[in-house]
């Protein structure tokens, strides 16, 4: 359940060639990472080349003010859910000037979680030139550290495979 700093800064700089190879600049929308997923791309040395920016909006207001979010989808969906994850991972595209996105949104814990969305529940978005935002839903266990930084881990891997 443990995830290195390690592991996180390999998978950015396999996300950087990758990001490379297409001339695309990626920035990032999270929320209850907290910037982390941003730390370990900008932890890789020439990082500024393919990372373009990160929004922590780890409240509704910031999700709304910084990215757009609709205060409806909030309501309706909750902050921890596919939609919003949608709407933060557009947000950043359009207020960024990269090409490729993620959000991460989620419950790390210990508290917050309901029977619906238990602890652990993190949404993701990826958007990537030319197709669909995909959407995805993960529940992870461990502590918060462990649920953030498996957080981290999947939004990486996922982009990698989508690039791929």
């Amino acid at each position: 359940m443990d995830v290195s700093q390690d592991e996180l800064e390999d998978l950015a700089a396999q996300l950087g060639q990758a990001l490379l190879r297409h001339a695309w600049r990626l920035a990032v929308a999270e929320s209850c990472t907290g910037g982390w997923a941003a730390q370990a791309l900008t932890a890789v040395a020439g990082s500024s080349q393919w990372f373009e920016r990160g929004f922590v909006t780890y409240s509704n207001d910031a999700k709304q003010d910084l990215l757009g979010v609709n205060g409806k989808t909030l309501v309706q969906f909750g902050a921890v859910s596919a939609e919003t994850a949608r709407e933060m991972a557009e947000g950043v595209l359009s207020h960024s000037r990269a090409q490729a996105a993620f959000a991460i949104t989620g419950i790390a814990g210990p508290t917050g979680g309901s029977p619906d969305k238990p602890i652990g529940t993190v949404c993701f978005a990826w958007a990537l030139p030319g197709k669909p935002v995909l959407t995805g839903r993960e529940h992870f266990q461990g502590d918060r550290r462990q649920v953030r930084g498996q957080s981290v881990r999947h939004a990486f891997r996922k982009m990698l495979a989508l690039m791929t």
